[in-house]
C-alpha cells in the first residue's frame, strides 16, 4: 500500500538541510489545510489539478492576505515537487498556478539616534541585561537575522579578529565583520555568561552564544520580547522589530555611501533585486529631507 503522501513530505523535509522546524511545520500545515479543502470535492492530493488548486486559493481570499496565500501556494508547490521527484506524478499541477500579486512594501528603519538609544539598554548591569545589549549590536552592527544570531555557537565568533562567520539561509556561510562596539559589548556579555549554566538543569546548551536564563539557546520569539520591552522602555512611539535592526543596518550603511553588493554580501542575499529595496528607502529619507529643508519644496 503506498505511504501517505503527506507524511512521506514530512520525513523528506525532516532530512533537508538548511530547513528550520518553524519552516518544517509552516510547509506541513498549508500542504494539510489543501487537504482538507479536498475533501469538500472530488479531487485527492494525487489527483487534483491546476484548476482545484485555484479554487483553494479563491477560497484563501477571503480571509488571508496576499502573503499568506503566497507563502501557501509556495508549500503546496514544494510538496508537488515532491511527488514528482519520488515518481508519484508525473507533473505538478501547481507548477503553472500563478503566485498572488505581493504589495510592494518599503523596510521599517530606525534612524540613527533611536538605535543608538536602543543599544544603550538602560536597566541593569546582570548577565540578561548584558546579553541583549550584545545580541543588539550584533544585529545592528554586523546585520544578522534574528535566526542567524540565535543560531550561533561560540566557535564561530573571533573576537580578535572581529569577525562572525554565519550559517545563513540554505546553510550558505558567509563571514561578517564586527565594529568596536559590538566585540565590546559580546566581551562583556561573554564574561558573565558562565552564570546561566552554573545551574545544570535540563535543556542546557553550553555550545550557545545566546542563552536564556536556565542556560538554554535564545529563541527568536524571546528576542523579540526583549526588544519590545526596550523599546517601551525607550517610550519610542514605533513597534520594533529584530529585523528592523537588520534593515536599519543595510539602509544606514547605503546611506553612508556603501555600495549595493557589498551590502548584498554582508546581508547573505542570495539576489541583488532583494538588496536594491534598501535603495529605494534611502531616495525616501533623502526626499524627506529634501521637502524639510529646500526653500522651495
Amino acid at each position: 500500500m503506498p505511504s501517505d503522501p503527506i507524511l512521506d513530505f514530512e520525513q523528506t523535509l525532516s532530512r533537508a538541510r538548511g530547513l528550520s522546524p518553524h519552516t518544517v511545520s509552516g510547509y506541513l500545515r498549508d500542504v494539510r489545510a489543501f487537504a482538507r479543502y479536498l475533501e469538500g470535492t472530488d479531487r485527492t492530493l494525487l489527483t487534483a489539478e491546476h484548476a482545484t488548486l485555484r479554487g483553494w486559493l479563491g477560497t484563501l481570499a477571503v480571509d488571508h492576505a496576499a502573503r499568506s496565500r503566497a507563502r501557501a501556494l509556495a508549500s503546496v508547490r514544494a510538496f508537488y515537487r515532491h511527488l514528482v521527484r519520488a515518481g508519484r506524478l508525473a507533473s505538478s499541477p501547481a507548477a503553472a498556478v500563478r503566485s498572488p500579486k505581493l504589495p510592494q512594501t518599503l523596510p521599517k528603519v530606525l534612524p540613527v539616534d533611536e538605535v543608538f538609544a536602543l543599544l544603550a539598554v538602560p536597566g541593569k548591569q546582570g548577565p540578561l541585561a548584558l546579553r541583549d545589549r550584545a545580541l543588539f549590536e550584533l544585529l545592528y552592527g554586523s546585520g544578522l537575522r534574528v535566526s542567524e544570531a540565535c543560531g550561533l555557537d561560540l566557535d564561530q565568533l573571533d573576537l580578535r579578529a572581529s569577525t562572525v562567520r554565519v550559517l545563513g539561509k540554505g546553510r550558505k556561510e558567509r563571514l561578517c565583520p564586527m565594529n568596536a562596539a559590538t566585540v565590546g559589548a559580546l566581551h562583556n556579555w561573554l564574561e558573565r555568561r558562565g552564570e546561566l549554566l552554573a545551574r545544570p538543569t535540563r535543556g542546557q546548551e553550553p555550545e550557545a552564544v545566546f542563552l536564556n536564563h536556565r542556560g538554554g539557546r535564545l529563541t527568536t520569539r524571546s528576542v523579540a520580547r526583549h526588544l519590545e520591552a526596550t523599546v517601551r522602555r525607550l517610550a519610542l512611539q514605533r513597534r520594533v522589530s529584530p529585523h528592523a535592526l537588520r534593515h536599519s543596518f543595510a539602509t544606514h550603511l547605503l546611506a553612508g555611501g556603501a555600495d549595493v553588493r557589498v551590502i548584498q554580501e554582508l546581508l547573505g542575499h542570495a539576489s541583488l533585486s532583494t538588496t536594491q529595496r534598501y535603495t529605494h528607502v534611502a531616495i525616501e529619507q533623502l526626499q524627506a529631507v529634501y521637502d524639510r529643508t529646500h526653500p522651495r519644496a
